[in-house]
């Protein structure tokens, strides 16, 4: 079988099994079962699968995936982030569009805790977004940043994809987590900045509130210090045991979950109740990152096995392109598939194939796994199928999908934006993983 055949019957067996709704991990794990006995050699091929997936978790690398989901779980089912949050907007009482102001500047220090693109909109969406709503507030401020907020999650430490991300691509962990930061906070910038503009140019958008007036400066100040600041330690824990050398990404992780759970026990938000909760569903998404992790191992395998790797590769060697438009290209295939299919499968499908050819082209590895985290990013708020998207809809119902989609698209453009400035500008991104031996 040529190598394009290969390609085509590994590829069209995933294509039937997302058709028919099967998880994604089931579906490379079908795929893998009829790859490994066609290509690794029948039964030897199934026990090598059996192999790959006891060496492919049992990575010392991998330690830091449910360590950073427990963070967020501890903060989120403790009710400290909803107190965080709180503070944040009697900080915010003078800014227009309060409210989405709020939930840009409130999404992103939650997402810099928790690590959880879902677990951040869903918040963000089932709260704030339903109180703006009823206020008045535009679709494009009621919904928008509560999406854009939740995608920075997949950039800003902790971020379970980055180390995922790492881990399949060889890529440096702790140079993915620290240079997540810089395109994370542009982001964010960027959102409040037009947020801000939105309000001020079309004050209909946005109703004016006179809260500002009833709080003093003491009730707004209070609550930022005890609340936000003291858990924004956590995050200067984790990013400053990396770039102070002196952590590695798993030791950062544990730090920061050690820190979270203290906070939880100082704060007397810890209890026996919502301890069990928080252990159940950190075990629950780490072991669904895992499952998919040993899939991806064995599909990689198969690939190379086969020649498809290679033969793709013949092929773009053929075409001569040079190294940046190489990387183009590469970001134009996974934007076009984050409109279709989730982030996982994405990194699952692309990395075999694009590994291989930025190292044969030279292509700064870091600087392309950060771009590809952009745009994977950006997968999570592109229509029809962005998972945020989806997650908005379910936290608010009664609004149709259209309008969701409508609010999405200045966001998304922002979030277009520093993915170009990080192509054209590649100094900008590297700077801080520069900082990192």
């Amino acid at each position: 079988m040529i190598w394009s055949q290969t390609l085509l019957m590994m590829v069209a067996l995933l294509a039937v099994q997302f058709a028919i709704g099967l998880p994604v991990a089931f579906a490379f794990l079908g795929a893998n079962l009829i790859g490994a006995w066609i290509f690794l050699g029948g039964e030897a091929g199934l026990v090598q699968l059996v192999r790959n997936a006891s060496g492919s978790v049992n990575s010392f690398a991998l330690a830091p995936i449910p360590l950073f989901i427990l963070m967020g779980e501890l903060l989120f089912h403790t009710g400290l982030a909803y107190r965080a949050i709180d503070a944040i907007e009697k900080l915010l009482v003078r800014l227009p569009a309060r409210l989405a102001c709020v939930t840009v500047v409130g999404g992103t220090a939650f997402a810099a805790l928790s690590g959880s693109s879902i677990a951040n909109t869903a918040m963000l969406g089932g709260t704030l977004s339903q109180d703006m709503l009823r206020r008045g507030y535009s679709p494009t401020l009621t919904f928008g940043p509560a999406m854009a907020v939740g995608g920075i999650a997949v950039l800003i430490p902790p971020s379970a994809l980055a180390v995922m991300l790492g881990s399949l691509s060889g890529i440096s962990i702790t140079q993915l987590l620290i240079g997540g930061i810089f395109p994370g906070m542009l982001m964010a910038v960027g959102f409040l900045l037009f947020v801000i503009l939105t309000a001020v140019v079309s004050p209909s958008s946005a109703p004016r509130e006179d809260k500002a007036e009833v709080l003093s400066a003491r009730e707004r100040l209070v609550p930022f210090f005890r609340d936000v600041v003291p858990l924004s330690g956590i995050f200067v824990a984790v990013i400053g045991g990396m770039l102070g050398g002196f952590a590695t990404p798993t030791e950062a992780a544990a730090l920061g979950s050690a820190a979270s759970l203290i906070a939880t026990i100082v704060y007397r938000k810890l209890t026996f109740s919502n301890l069990v909760i928080s252990l159940m569903e950190t075990a629950k998404v780490s072991i669904s990152i895992l499952f998919i992790i040993v899939a991806s191992v064995t599909f990689s395998q198969i690939l190379s096995f086969s020649g498809a790797t290679s033969g793709f590769m013949s092929v773009v060697r053929e075409v001569d392109a040079s190294p940046m438009m190489l990387v183009l290209a590469m970001l134009g295939i996974i934007l076009v598939l984050g409109c279709l299919i989730d982030q996982i499968s994405i990194m699952m499908i692309t990395l075999p194939f694009f590994m291989p050819i930025a190292h044969s082209a030279g292509i700064e590895p870091v600087w392309l796994g950060l771009m590809m985290l952009v745009a994977i990013e950006l997968g999570l708020l592109t229509p029809p199928f962005g998972l945020l998207l989806m997650v908005m809809q379910g936290a608010s119902r009664e609004t149709p999908l259209l309008h969701i989609y409508k609010a999405a698209i200045p966001f998304i453009l922002i979030e277009l934006g520093v993915l170009i400035l990080m192509f054209l500008v590649p100094e900008l991104t590297m700077f801080l993983p520069s900082l990192v031996d």
